[in-house]
């Protein structure tokens, strides 16, 4: 299973961190670890290279490990990357919603 937990300061979500292989499949062939991936790491290139805010963003692919951080933002830089991280959010739960027993979230 896959835990994924967001954490808000002041209704905005500042970190998410990724734990775990979904189970869904054997390795190489586990589309909904992919799918959320490429969810966490679209928005990680968003916020890293569109936005070009200098998050902590940290990935184990042997321990199903990734993590972003936001630093303390301007406001209106924020409002952007908050945009971005919202989105993931609904992606990720709407992924849940459909693989209960394979994603778990959390928002903290």
């Amino acid at each position: 299973m896959t835990k994924v937990r967001f954490e808000k300061r002041d209704n905005r979500i500042v970190k998410v961190l990724c734990k775990g292989h979904t189970g869904f499949a054997s390795n190489g062939e586990d589309v909904l670890c992919a799918a959320l991936s490429a969810i966490i790491q679209s928005t990680a290139l968003g916020i890293l290279k569109v936005l070009g805010i200098k998050a902590e963003y940290k990935t184990n692919p042997d321990k199903g490990e990734l993590s972003l951080a936001l630093p303390d933002l301007s406001q209106e830089i924020s409002e952007k990357a908050q945009v971005l991280m919202e989105t993931m959010l609904l992606s990720v739960m709407d992924l849940c919603e459909g693989y209960p027993e394979f994603i778990q979230v959390e928002v903290k």
